[in-house]
């Protein structure tokens, strides 16, 4: 019988420093040194893993983690005041100055925008509709 008591994720990164204090410095995310690795706490209880790779890492070329806020103009503004680098994706949908792509308004799902941890693992923020 397969009853698992709980579940997370995990992501490897190059530099297992630089995305403790990219996770936790620039993100205010609480990180949890452990064996081998580290746990990032997530909003609403969750939690992703961390683990080092060294040279053997290759960033995801997915989203490895969608933040959901309520105000997605103020988190882009508030991340970029922190130093973070939006993304820009000349061959997919269009995204405004800020590097936001507005779903919502266009009837394609959320208002999102994209960035990279030091290690290059894609991130998002994102801005749910009405439901």
């Amino acid at each position: 019988m397969f009853t698992p008591v709980r579940a997370f994720s995990g992501f490897s990164v190059d530099d297992l420093a630089a995305a403790k204090e990219f996770y936790g410095g620039v993100l205010g995310l609480a990180v949890v040194d452990g064996k081998g690795g580290a746990s990032l706490r997530l909003p609403g209880g969750t939690e992703a893993w961390l683990y080092p790779k060294g040279e053997a890492h290759r960033p995801a070329g997915y989203t490895t983690l969608d933040f959901v806020v309520e105000d997605i103009d103020a988190a882009v503004d508030e991340l970029t005041r922190r130093g973070v680098r939006f993304e820009r994706y000349e061959n997919g949908p269009p995204q405004d100055a800020k590097g936001i792509m507005r779903g919502i308004a266009a009837g394609m799902g959320p208002d999102i925008a994209w960035f990279k941890d030091p290690a290059g693992n894609i991130l998002a923020v994102l801005m749910q509709g009405e439901d």
